[in-house]
């Protein structure tokens, strides 16, 4: 914890479970809410956001939480990227109300609820959803880039940004209705650049990511077994470092 004037550090905090991914602020509650890929089963951990302490931890289906979002009525809802569901849990009591299937979203991470039309925007690789919180459905469908890892929400313009780190781009949508969402531009970005986040005020979305140079050649060990598929290859340096503002 931190004083947002000074930015000096008034508590350090130990969180049992490890594995942390994801943060929110829950205005109905008053928390912190931690989403975390603990093993051997994730986590979403609250915190009482005045003293730190925790007050509550749920486990979850999945060990991939990912984003969080409130509907500031009591309930939070969380992406599992690894299911490719999302949980919907009571604030208070931590408990896990439901379980819903995302399909066609593959990954879902970044979340965003608007409170307006009541809905729940989720980025996932490829094809994002929106979801309607009562019902759990699936009401709209979003083509966008793939390596989706956040998603950015601007209530006033009712834009959603989700930013495609393998694909290099922010697909920018326009909410035309609670059911319906037109694309309204694809904004070239870097390739690696994932996470977003929305000035509300001046309407602007920034992305940050750093540029890596090439990677040493490895020298292999003998009798070494061979990369997983899938697996991160070596990262070269960091030589640079890119800032991105989109604005409307």
């Amino acid at each position: 914890m931190f004083d947002l004037k000074t930015l000096a550090v008034t508590k350090k905090l130990r969180i049992p479970t490890g594995g942390l991914d994801g943060i929110m602020y829950e205005d109905f509650a008053d928390r912190i809410i931690l989403t975390n890929h603990s093993r051997p089963i994730g986590t979403a951990v609250a915190l009482d956001a005045k003293t730190g302490d925790i007050v509550g931890t749920a486990q979850l289906e999945d060990d991939s939480p990912e984003g969080a979002a409130s509907d500031g009525n009591g309930k939070i809802f969380v992406n599992n990227e690894g299911k490719n569901t999302m949980q919907v849990l009571d604030v208070k009591t931590m408990k896990v109300l439901a379980s819903w299937p995302l399909a066609p979203c593959e990954g879902p991470t970044g979340i965003a609820y608007d409170r307006a039309t009541n809905r729940i925007f989720v980025g996932c690789g490829k094809t994002s959803v929106v979801v309607n919180p009562v019902t759990g459905k699936i009401v709209a469908t979003i083509a966008n880039g793939d390596g989706v890892d956040a998603l950015g929400w601007d209530p006033v313009e009712k834009l959603i940004y989700i930013p495609a780190g393998r694909d290099s781009n922010v697909t920018v949508v326009h909410e035309d209705t609670p059911d319906k969402y037109s694309v309204v531009a694809t904004v070239a970005t870097m390739r690696g650049a994932k996470t977003i986040s929305v000035d509300p005020l001046k309407h602007v979305a920034y992305l940050f990511q750093p540029e890596y140079g090439p990677a040493p050649a490895p020298a292999p060990a003998p009798g070494s077994p061979p990369p997983q598929p899938g697996a991160r290859p070596p990262r070269g340096p960091v030589i640079g470092a890119w800032f991105f503002a989109i604005s409307h």
